[in-house]
């Protein structure tokens, strides 16, 4: 505190206004209200876990926090917002694999996920898992398999993502096992799970099942991801079937490019106690996720090593936009 007061009071004495007001920022910081902003509609695991994250701020700040949604475009739009905001630290995004890492490639953006943004940490790695209805005619992936090409251009699919990392490595597993399948795009998995339930689509590739799973309403068949399912470590992932490749979805938040670093560091402190509390442990069992935490240092080189892998992945595929 009196390393800040003297550098309050240097900035005083060589006149400069713009300094003292900046360092009297930061050291109240936060002292309005925090706008979350993200790519995903309501109601699924992406918008679960922000509300929760703007709950445990709320309490643990004493801010107003408010959570905006603003799907569609495979998380641009929420991105495009981030990256125009002031870079305050009243402006938190959720990150995700689709947004920063991969959609960027499939459609022209304002922003850059290396140079328009400050990583503030990585808090969880996601499960998107393969789920039918329950009354589906195929209990297993390989079931699903043997249905599609006995049915060809009959199944009808989505991903809780356009141009999404579920989408893409499904893409890969159809080609693969010779299925021709029809993509129907929807603004996130919580507007495609009523398509689904609805017999719309035959096969959802997304976040925010499990209550319906143990409803027994929808049926667990794969996971896109690396990582086994929490609490389902019967089902296979992609690449223990045998498909081409999995892709580990992630969450974790960011602010604009520009951000003060005390500011900075407050969110990563932040950030480390809250996945010890136990509250997020129930929101990690009940959506199925695990913990997985990064700095912010950490967290934008993990980012910029998967913006690489996908310039490189996505053409050698001969994937386009949808």
């Amino acid at each position: 505190m009196i390393t800040r007061r003297r550098t309050l009071a240097t900035a005083m004495a060589l006149g400069a206004p713009g300094i003292v007001g900046q360092a009297r920022a930061e050291e109240e910081y936060p002292s309005k209200q925090i706008n979350f902003v993200l790519g995903f509609a309501p109601g699924g695991g992406a918008d679960s876990s922000t509300r929760w994250i703007a709950d445990y701020v709320r309490e643990k700040w004493k801010v107003t926090t408010v959570v905006e949604n603003r799907a569609g475009a495979g998380s641009t739009i929420a991105a495009t917002t981030l990256a125009r905001a002031k870079p305050d630290g009243y402006t938190i995004g959720l990150v995700t694999t689709t947004g920063y890492t991969i959609a960027p490639y499939f459609q022209k953006v304002s922003y850059s996920p290396e140079k328009d943004f400050t990583y503030l940490f990585q808090f969880l790695v996601s499960s998107e898992a393969m789920v039918c209805r329950a009354d589906a005619p195929y209990k297993t992936a390989p079931e699903l398999i043997a249905w599609a090409k006995a049915n060809p251009g009959k199944l009808n699919w989505s991903s809780g993502a356009t141009n999404g990392a579920a989408q893409i490595a499904t893409e890969m597993a159809f080609r693969h096992a010779g299925v021709t399948a029809q993509y129907i795009p929807f603004k996130g998995g919580a507007d495609a799970m009523p398509a689904l339930l609805g017999g719309h689509i035959d096969i959802l590739v997304a976040a925010g099942y499990v209550p319906l799973v143990e409803s027994g309403r929808i049926r667990l068949l794969a996971e896109s991801g690396l990582e086994k399912i929490a609490n389902f470590e019967q089902i296979p992932t992609y690449k223990e079937l045998g498909w081409p490749i999995g892709i580990q979805a992630y969450y974790g938040l960011a602010a604009p490019a520009g951000l003060p670093a005390p500011i900075a560091a407050r969110w990563e402190a932040l950030g480390k106690q809250m996945i010890a509390e136990p509250g997020f442990a129930e929101l990690m069992k009940k959506l199925s996720n695990k913990a997985s935490f990064k700095t912010g240092p950490e967290f934008a080189r993990f980012v910029a090593d998967g913006y690489k892998q996908m310039g490189e992945l996505i053409p050698l595929l001969g994937l386009k936009p949808s």
